[in-house]
């Protein structure tokens, strides 16, 4: 069951009102509590930075103990390529989070160390010019009202403490009247105290009620100063409390890396590596390096051709071994399956991909002869290629 609250409740109530003498210091104050939030905003976020440049660290180094152990994989094809890219997207990753850590520490602690500077002044004997010039508003405004409601106050207790003698008096009077134990005299004598009392408690009432009168002609002012320091105090809280959300969200952007183009195009690289795993490529490819698709030399008969005298004397002879009689007629359509830079002149570079015919094939060095549709002829190793 709700009750009335208490007159004790109400007084508390009143007397921590922002309206009652000095109770604007905690609007005073919001001053400095701003000037050390800044400080633990900027303290949090490059503690946050360090966890970023852990983070990014810990990414490089995990990526460079398992590239060679990777590479190395008994993997091959599209599977290894995968395995491979989970590496170089790590190291993409960690130069994100290294770029995140510079921007929480120079850019976004920055910018609220230079705004922290600009916007609050230290005093010499400290405190903030801006905290004292709201107190110093505030302290004006109040102090006419602090005297009013002092008088207030000192005719409230004069007259509270009149009413307890006039009813003192009272009691006593009602007491004597027909009292046969008490004389006449006496019971004339309390009947005029009674009146005395009474004439004086009629005076400290009309004293209160004209105190109490002028006071409330006063709060209309008082209000309206109060409220314009007030609004000015506001004021400067919101700026602050603008500006510390403009930098929140600067730090937002920083940290949400779901919305950076950098991370989802690594991530989309991964996802199309990684979808694009191949059985079928795969297991063609280990056939024709490894498998029944390899080229074979099959025994034929062999013309004996004397050796050619070029000027690179052996090492020519050592790479093109003996020269098979077999040129083909319009040669064979072959596709790359790597790249090869020719190390020589009279050898054939190629892209992964790309279609020429063999003209010659392989001799007992595994090396062909080809020609792309450039017209340019040279040799190439016969398992860097597949026919069509």
């Amino acid at each position: 069951m709700s009750t009335l609250p208490s007159e004790n409740s109400i007084e508390d109530a009143s007397n921590r009102s922002f309206w009652m003498p000095g109770n604007y210091q905690p609007t005073v104050k919001r001053t400095e509590d701003a000037f050390q939030a800044c400080n633990d905003i900027v303290a949090c976020f490059q503690e946050r930075a360090r966890v970023e440049r852990q983070y990014a660290q810990q990414l490089s180094e995990w990526s460079t103990k398992w590239k060679p152990v990777v590479d190395s994989s008994p993997l091959y094809g599209s599977l290894l390529k995968a395995w491979q890219c989970f590496l170089s997207s790590a190291d993409r990753l960690a130069s994100l989070h290294a770029s995140i850590c510079r921007s929480l520490v120079s850019e976004d602690g920055d910018r609220v160390r230079t705004w922290q500077k600009d916007s609050f002044h230290k005093k010499l004997f400290g405190g903030f010019k801006e905290s004292q010039d709201i107190e110093t508003g505030f302290t004006h405004a109040q102090k006419p009202w602090a005297k009013r409601l002092k008088k207030l106050d000192k005719v409230r207790r004069a007259y509270q403490k009149v009413s307890r003698k006039e009813h003192a008096a009272r009691e006593r009077d009602l007491h004597a009247q027909g009292n046969p134990d008490v004389a006449i005299d006496k019971q004339k004598k309390i009947q005029e105290d009674r009146e005395l009392v009474q004439q004086e408690a009629e005076k400290v009432r009309a004293r209160y009620e004209k105190v109490l009168e002028e006071v409330n002609r006063y709060v209309p002012r008082y209000m309206e100063e109060m409220e314009s320091i007030f609004d000015q105090s506001q004021d400067e809280e919101r700026k602050r409390i603008v500006f510390l959300k403009q930098a929140l969200l600067s730090i937002h952007k920083h940290l949400d890396i779901t919305n950076n183009e950098s991370v989802r195009a690594v991530y989309n690289e991964l996802h199309n590596t990684l979808m694009s795993i191949d059985e079928h490529e795969d297991l063609r490819c280990w056939k024709n390096t490894y498998g029944p698709g390899m080229p074979t030399d099959w025994p034929h008969f062999q013309e004996w051709i004397p050796e050619k005298k070029t000027k690179k004397g052996k090492k020519e002879v050592e790479k093109k071994g003996t020269i098979e009689k077999s040129v083909m007629i319009g040669g064979v359509k072959v596709r790359a399956l790597y790249d090869y830079d020719g190390q020589e002149t009279d050898e054939l570079s190629f892209k992964a991909g790309e279609e020429f015919l063999k003209i010659e094939d392989e001799d007992d060095q595994g090396w062909c002869r080809g020609i792309n549709d450039g017209g340019c002829e040279g040799l190439y190793p016969a398992n860097y290629v597949e026919m069509v």
